[in-house]
């Protein structure tokens, strides 16, 4: 490669998220919508060419233009504009929704296989679709029937975009303490009145108008999140017939400047300056933190999803830059150091894709036995936490690939690492994941869910080749040591040394993801195995086949043997570090 030739280039592993879709977890057999291969694969491979012709194009420039607040208006980036317009013409934004409001049903799989390619391709972007349908599905399963027949048809037209407003200048992580008020007015709407910040997607005029979910308290509601209430609050006032009107009194008074996702409107919203703010009580007065979480858990699982599709595309445009820049007479992708970082990179990141999808399988699955809601709750922390963790490192590694050219924006691998680290801060922090995984999901449910997990993960690691006995051996082991910690909180908590859980809860949460992500690539090898016997298998997918299994390889080699130092570290914890003053 001659210095200045080379051109950064989007690319999507077609094969990975196809053996992933159609012979790992057999999408084409097992859904709801009667659809066959031929229809799925036409749409994954549809959506591909539009994210590669249309989204990806936006991303440098979008992080260039910026947001920008002139006179209250929130401008977004007009290299948006088209693409965004073309986003819900093309019906993509219809993907995965219920008929009956003009969607187009799929397998939740394939569903999250296409919102993973588009996030990668810009995740900025992503957001301002992404939080829409949260709201949107909020409002489907708690509105009343007028609410759905107002807000939803604009929503999937792409004319009202959706938000949720949960932080405050003094509630963050600890929500219970946020002071927006509402109070009852005679027509049944309510006056809301505070301010909310850090607001992805604000009042963005990529929409003709806004509808935020604002948490809020009501006259006499008790402290804490027992005593809050969530309310539809449209930026333009819309009533009950579904007329808009004027100014509702929310106004916008500050964009955040940020270290990354440059595009996306991160607003900080004043309610109700004039006394003039209505919104509608959605869902059950006090019962706003559980109505919020429809929300909140979608938002996680797409908060992981920008770290694990950034971390896929970083991989790819670094393997093309490798396989292209020459030092010392041959291509840098020959040197043992770059092949080392690039053989991690796609270990990991295919192992997060996987994950991902396996995650996305289960909610077909739940909504015929609602067990598989166990199994969610578990894994959307892991999904969130990990992705997010390894989707930074992965592109920090981008950076080393492409060397001083990685530090440079042209070579746009930079703005992944600005884009990937704030995945680890928002909807609730990697910490409160941790937190929740290892006291919620683990010990208030006295491990059910997690044993249960280890009975599935146990039963397909039982049938890996023998060819992988190291590998296997390395689980087994990682595995027995994730029991022996568990039982360790179990132990701590039954003498009130909570603090000693809460300190190793981030370091349990690692060892927990890495041990599954290991037991996915291990069971892609059983997958890729029976697909290498098929007969006119092309040479391409021959050598992906096999690449799966150097994956398992060097994701057990690299991560498994961590993850089980990690739990020794744990177990031998003599000191009360966290007792320690700093």
């Amino acid at each position: 490669m001659n210095e200045g030739v080379f051109m950064p280039a989007y690319r999507a592993d077609l094969h990975d998220i196809e053996f992933n879709l159609f012979d790992l977890l057999k999408i084409h057999e097992n859904n709801n919508q009667g659809m066959d291969l031929s229809s799925l694969k036409d749409i994954l491979q549809q959506f591909e060419k539009f994210t590669r012709q249309e989204i990806y194009p936006t991303r440098a420039k979008s992080d260039v233009e910026g947001v920008k607040l002139e006179s209250g208006r929130v401008i977004a980036p007009e290299s948006l504009r088209s693409v965004h317009k073309a986003f819900y013409e093309n019906g993509w934004f219809a993907l995965g929704q219920p008929e009956e409001f003009g969607g187009a049903p799929v397998p939740e799989a394939l569903y999250i296989a296409c919102l993973s390619i588009a996030t990668g391709a810009n995740t900025a972007y992503m957001m301002y679709p992404g939080l829409t349908k949260g709201a949107l599905n909020v409002i489907r399963l708690k509105g009343e029937q007028w609410m759905r027949e107002v807000f939803i048809p604009p929503m999937m037209e792409g004319r009202l975009g959706g938000t949720m407003c949960l932080t405050e200048p003094g509630a963050g992580s600890d929500v219970g303490a946020l002071r927006t008020t509402a109070n009852p007015n005679s027509d049944g709407t309510w006056s809301i009145k505070g301010t909310k910040i850090f607001i992805s997607s604000g009042h963005a005029d990529l929409y003709e108008n806004n509808v935020h979910l604002v948490l809020a308290r009501t006259p006499n509601a008790p402290v804490g999140t027992k005593g809050i209430s969530l309310f539809i609050v449209p930026r333009l006032w819309i009533d009950k017939d579904g007329n808009t009107h004027g100014d509702n009194d929310v106004l916008c008074t500050k964009v955040e400047e940020k270290m990354g996702i440059h595009a996306s409107a991160t607003c900080e919203l004043q309610f109700g300056l004039k006394n003039n703010c209505k919104g509608y009580l959605i869902g059950d007065e006090f019962e706003g933190m559980s109505t919020m979480f429809i929300m909140m858990n979608e938002a996680r699982l797409l908060c992981g999803l920008q770290g694990e599709s950034q971390a896929n595309l970083a991989y790819e445009m670094s393997l093309a830059y490798a396989k292209e820049r020459s030092q010392f007479g041959k291509e840098i992708v020959h040197h043992p150091d770059v092949k080392r970082m690039l053989l991690k990179m796609r270990a990991s990141s295919r192992a997060m894709r996987q994950v991902a999808l396996f995650t996305a399988s289960l909610f077909d699955k739940e909504r015929v036995d609602h067990k598989y809601g166990e199994l969610i709750g578990l894994l959307t922390p892991i999904c969130k936490s990990y992705f997010t963790e390894q989707g930074l490192e992965t592109a920090v590694d981008a950076v080393q690939v492409h060397g001083g050219y990685g530090f440079c924006k042209e070579y746009e691998v930079e703005q992944f690492v600005r884009d990937t680290i704030i995945g680890k801060i928002y909807e609730g922090t990697n910490g409160i994941q941790s937190i929740d995984f290892t006291m919620r999901k683990v010990i208030k449910d006295k491990a059910k869910s997690f044993t249960w997990l280890a009975e599935i993960m146990m039963k397909d690691m039982s049938v890996v080749t023998k060819n992988f006995s190291t590998e296997v051996a390395m689980w087994t082991q990682c595995l027995n040591a994730t029991k022996q910690i568990t039982q360790l909180f179990f132990e701590k908590i039954t003498k009130n040394d909570t603090d000693f859980i809460l300190y190793h809860a981030t370091d349990y949460l690692k060892i927990c993801s890495i041990l599954i992500h290991a037991w996915q690539l291990g069971k892609a090898t059983i997958g890729a195995e029976q697909k290498l016997t098929e007969a006119n298998l092309s040479e391409e997918w021959r050598t992906y086949l096999c690449s799966r299994n150097v994956d398992f390889q060097v994701y057990s080699t690299f991560y498994l043997a961590t993850a089980t130092s990690l739990a020794e570290s744990i177990k031998q914890t003599q000191l009360d570090f966290w007792k320690s003053n700093i």
